[in-house]
């Protein structure tokens, strides 16, 4: 059985990407601004939100790159076969941050100022 395409303008990918740019240069401007005024802000929980926003920019990162692959997507198969790939890694990452996040936590000093 044949995989029928996915019929899509070149004008409509064409604005999907530039809406995924404009969007990622907005959550951009946001991390900068944030990261800026979380150093400027002394506490105890400075370091443990800086992690978290470190990790959060990175998931949306991974999610512009994801939604940039399924705009290029040709058929079914490959749009499942991207949303998977990328439902994995968001798995694995959201683990990594989970265990980095607990590890800072649990050392003595850490996420104290």
């Amino acid at each position: 059985m044949i995989e029928p395409k996915l019929e899509v303008p070149a004008e409509l990918r064409d604005l999907a990407e530039k809406t995924i740019d404009q969007a990622e240069k907005a959550f951009g401007m946001f991390f900068e601004a944030a990261t800026k005024s979380m150093s400027s802000v002394p506490g105890a929980g400075t370091e443990v939100s800086k992690q978290a926003l470190v990790f959060t920019e990175q998931n949306m990162k991974s999610a512009f790159e994801h939604a940039r692959k399924l705009v290029h997507a040709t058929d079914l198969q490959e749009a499942m076969r991207i949303q998977s790939d990328f439902l994995r890694s968001q798995f694995t990452s959201a683990g990594d941050h989970m265990r980095q996040m607990t590890g800072s936590l649990m050392q003595p000093g850490k996420g104290k100022s």
